[in-house]
């Protein structure tokens, strides 16, 4: 951190000085962010990636690109284009982040969610913190190495793609699965969600780098009764089966787990902080951390959320079946040890079918770390980079399948008063103009560095 803080002056160009792509950035976020790329959800549907992943393949070439346009599906586009670096032996490195977003609706928003609106030092709509902002920075620092013809240290691969926010299957997976020499050579990668910062007590920054993220299982859940009228005396029924169970997986608590990468930033905040950890009491740790709690306490232990409740066609039939949808999030390592709870809560009369995606994880070591590190600092002196867990699901799990290390590093610095995780998939998702600003430098160093 000392030999990034010390970098001096910049000449104008210089990795310190990324003007062009620093001007244009907000502009690139907030066009994103009025082409609505709602993710239908349904794997069946067309997609709506494509006009923005043709946007973004325009832009590469203005600078120089040759970019690929690929369709994983009808309307499912997205772009890949390389930056050649100077060691075509060293492991290339992948930037990705995907085009699509949740649904949003504009009655329960301030701005209209598909405006791109600039307004009060922030750039508000749909994605913009997930993740049209980060798509914004990171094509405009490609579209900057390209027309200065930089050449890096090592291959970069930039990857924009679709259907994140439904699993990826209709995106990034297809990609690694059907055309992974799209990615020869990558050996790293960065993306979502990662690399903001957060003001602890006392006014001490962090940057959270995402070295691990949780598994997904999606339960289906199904009970079955005897159907029959209303009024009649019903003893064992499908709903009344299926509601009990589900009551008890809600009320059930998972054990603690104290993962590497959570007991990694628990000690670097108190070393910031000066408040010692106790590793018996991780939860109180965890609570001192804010808005940044609720993020952070669901990487201690599994978690099971009933997010569907199906059964009936008449208010005065008894139905034959009832169904439940589960989102469930589970801790690398514990994946036996979580349906063997499960199978115990829920009990033999629930039947179960799931879909699921893998933990992943990596550690927070090497020289990627170190250009993170250096990068962060040399715009933020005295800052420090922490690893964490993300609870939720990104792309890295399908990128993992080709052996790629991942790192969840999207640079920004908030007002310490912001709650940023409450703007993902939130009302009002908006992120600062400054953020983004200071993002593109970062992203600017570091490419240049890593």
């Amino acid at each position: 951190m000392g030999r990034a803080g010390a970098a001096g002056a910049a000449a104008p160009g210089s990795a310190a000085d990324p003007a062009a792509a620093v001007r244009e950035v907000v502009t690139l976020a907030s066009e994103l962010i009025a082409i609505d790329t709602t993710n239908p959800g349904d794997p069946a549907a067309r997609g709506t990636e494509g006009r923005a992943a043709e946007y973004v393949a325009a832009r590469l070439a203005e600078a120089g690109y040759a970019p690929e346009y690929v369709e994983t599906g009808p309307g499912r586009g997205n772009v890949i284009a390389r930056l050649p670096g100077a060691d075509p032996a060293r492991g290339a490195l992948l930037v990705h982040g995907h085009l699509d977003v949740v649904p949003a609706d504009p009655a329960e928003w301030s701005v209209h969610p598909f405006s791109g609106e600039v307004r009060d030092g922030y750039v508000w709509g749909r994605g913009a913190v997930d993740m049209k902002g980060m798509v914004a920075m990171t094509l405009a620092v490609a579209r900057r190495l390209r027309r200065e013809g930089v050449v890096p240290r090592r291959d970069l691969v930039f990857a924009f793609v679709a259907d994140e926010e439904n699993g990826g299957f209709q995106g990034a997976r297809r990609l690694v699965d059907e055309r992974p020499e799209l990615f020869d050579g990558v050996t790293e990668a960065i993306g979502e969600v990662g690399g903001f910062s957060v003001t602890l007590d006392g006014g001490a920054r962090a940057y959270l780098v995402q070295t691990a993220e949780k598994g997904v299982m999606w339960l289906r859940l199904r009970t079955t009764g005897s159907a029959g009228h209303g009024s009649l005396l019903h003893r064992d029924t499908a709903i009344g089966r299926l509601a009990a169970a589900v009551t008890r997986l809600e009320a059930h608590r998972f054990p603690l787990v104290l993962t590497d990468p959570v007991r990694e930033l628990l000690e670097g905040v108190a070393e910031l902080t000066g408040v010692p950890f106790d590793e018996r009491d991780p939860e109180a740790a965890v609570a001192r951390l804010g808005h940044l709690s609720r993020l952070i306490g669901a990487s201690l232990r599994d978690t099971a959320n009933v997010t569907l409740f199906n059964a009936g066609h008449a208010g005065n039939v008894v139905p034959s079946q009832a169904r439940a949808t589960v989102d469930a999030r589970i801790l690398p390592g514990r994946e036996e040890a979580f349906e063997a709870e499960l199978a115990a809560l829920l009990g033999p009369d629930v039947e179960r079918e799931w879909d699921s995606l893998p933990p992943v994880r990596t550690s927070f070591d090497g020289a990627i770390v170190d250009a993170m590190a250096l990068s962060v600092g040399a715009e933020d002196p005295g800052a420090r980079v922490l690893p964490y867990m993300l609870a939720a699901a990104t792309d890295a799990k399908s990128f993992d399948r080709l052996g790629i290390r991942h790192f969840g590093f999207a640079p920004l610095r908030l007002p310490p008063g912001l709650d940023f995780t409450a703007l993902f998939h939130g009302v009002d998702e908006r992120v600062p103009v400054d953020a983004l600003e200071f993002g593109t430098r970062v992203l600017d160093r570091f490419l240049r560095s890593c």
